[in-house]
Parts: structure tokens; sequence; C-alpha cells
């Protein structure tokens, strides 16, 4: 018993730690919406695919910073704190970056749906133009939002080829790379787009499901990269909770703390490694 009561008392300080930050954060109006716009701006980029701006990419990074920081101070003392506070602006872009790679991927799983709605509005005797807005409405989730922007800029008179060359540039997919360039040369030569929209979905539908098959494939292995690399991070928490001390004298000793940041940046890079390998590209 003697043993948990520490932990415990632990677990107590650290709700009460964030309930008291997030009381803070509410009584300053001018923080609150700044959280409040970080949030949205971190939200946005995995639901629409905006990009945020030069001041919510700081205040993600300060917050990321201020997070790890105070990880850093909860397990190993007050050494750390500092150097791994360097790494959150580091963390605050690959999360944006993850978030927008999902977007663009979600954006890719809707092709299928998307070519086979602009050919049956094509079918009912309207031009790209018509078939674009008509369309956009039809149409749920990233693509159906990356479609509604089209006709945004369409109303806005811009040409259909310039809108979609637009839409192809924000998402650097190649299954709407080759819509877009689709619809663009059927519009220019003339021919029955309409079809070629058809088989072009089929074939995507075929692809995604060969793309699935190569995800399964290398799943396993995706996985053990994951395990491998928890593995330190978990064994120095347990380690830590048994033999309270044992992080503060590893970060007391400075060729442990040059060894243990080596290892973890080798960690680190046969991690990213594996999952670049194990990722079908988009």
């Amino acid at each position: 018993m003697s043993g948990l009561l520490p932990v415990l008392l632990a677990g107590l300080g650290g709700g009460a730690l964030a309930l008291a930050l997030r009381e803070v954060v509410w009584a300053s109006p001018q923080l609150a919406r700044s959280v409040e716009s970080w949030l949205s701006a971190l939200l946005l980029a995995g639901r629409l695919g905006r990009d945020p701006t030069t001041a919510e990419r700081r205040g993600l990074g300060l917050a990321a910073a201020a997070c790890l920081a105070v990880a850093a101070l909860l397990v190993f003392g007050l050494r750390p704190p500092a150097l791994l506070a360097v790494l959150g602006p580091a963390a605050a872009e690959r999360l944006l970056g993850r978030r927008r790679r999902r977007y663009r991927e979600a954006v890719a799983a809707g092709v299928p749906a998307l070519a086979r709605a602009l050919a049956d509005a094509l079918a009912a005797g309207g031009s790209l133009r018509r078939a674009l807005i008509d369309a956009a409405p039809t149409l749920d989730g990233p693509c159906g939002a990356e479609l509604r922007r089209v006709r945004v800029d369409l109303e806005l008179g811009r040409s259909p080829a310039a809108a979609l060359r637009a839409f192809a540039g924000r998402i650097g997919s190649q299954p709407v790379a080759a819509l877009v360039a689709a619809a663009i040369s059927q519009q220019r030569t003339g021919g029955d787009l309409a079809t070629l929209l058809r088989r072009q979905a089929d074939a995507e539908v075929g692809r995604r499901k060969a793309e699935a098959a190569a995800r399964s494939a290398t799943s396993q292995a995706r996985l053990s990269g994951m395990i491998v690399a928890g593995m330190p991070i978990a064994v120095a928490l347990l380690v830590e909770l048994v033999s309270p001390g044992f992080a503060a004298g590893i970060a007391a000793d400075p060729i442990a703390v040059v060894l243990t940041l080596v290892a973890a940046a080798l960690q680190l890079v046969g991690y990213l490694a594996i999952q670049r390998l194990g990722r079908p590209p988009l």
C-alpha cells in the first residue's frame, strides 16, 4: 500500500493540474480564443485540408513544446524539459502533416464516387461545368468539400480546366491528377467523357483493392516496427515506477544523456523507415 500511495497522489496531482490549467485558459478570453484558434486549425487541417496560417503554426508549436516540457518535468525532473520542449514545433508540424495526409487519402478514396457522379451528370446532357456544379451537393466528406471548392471557383468565373487544375494542385494525389487530366483532355478533344469516367472509376476501385491487399501484407512489419519503437519507452516508464529516481539518475550523467538521445534518434529513424516502406503511394 505504501508503494501505491505515491502513484495515487501523483495521479490526483496531475488531474488537479489539468483542471487548474483549464481554468486559467478559460479565465483569460484572449488566451481562450488563441487556444480555440489553434485547435480549430488542427481540426480543419484534417477535415477540410486547410493549411494553418503562420500564427496558428507558431501557436501549435508553442502548445506542443509546453506539453512536452510538462511531460518531461513530471517524468524526468528539472533538466530535460527544455531539451524536449525544442521538439515542440517539429511535433506540431508532424501532427499537421499527418492530418493533411489523411485528408488527401480521404479525397483519393472518394475519386470513384466523384467520377461516377460526374459521369451521371454528363450523361444527362450537361457540360463539364454544369456537371461539376450539379455533382457538388451529391457528395459528402473531404471529396465533397473539394468539389464544392471547385464549384465556388466556377461561380467566380474560372474555367473548368483552371478549377480542376487547382483541385489537383491542392491534393497532389495520383487518382485526382488522373481524373483531372482525363476531364481536361476530353473537354479539349471531344469524346464520350461519361464512359471514360466510369471506366476510370472501375479502374480506381481495382487499384484500391490491390492497395488494401498490399497494406494487409505489410501490416505485420509495420506493427512490429511500432512495438520495437515503443518497447524502450514502456520499459523505461516501468523501471521508473518500480525504482523511482532511475530516469533522474540517467539525466544527471551527461554520457548517459548523449547515449539515450542517440538511441532515441536511431529508434525514430528505424520506425519512420519501416512506416515509409510499408505505406503505398497516394
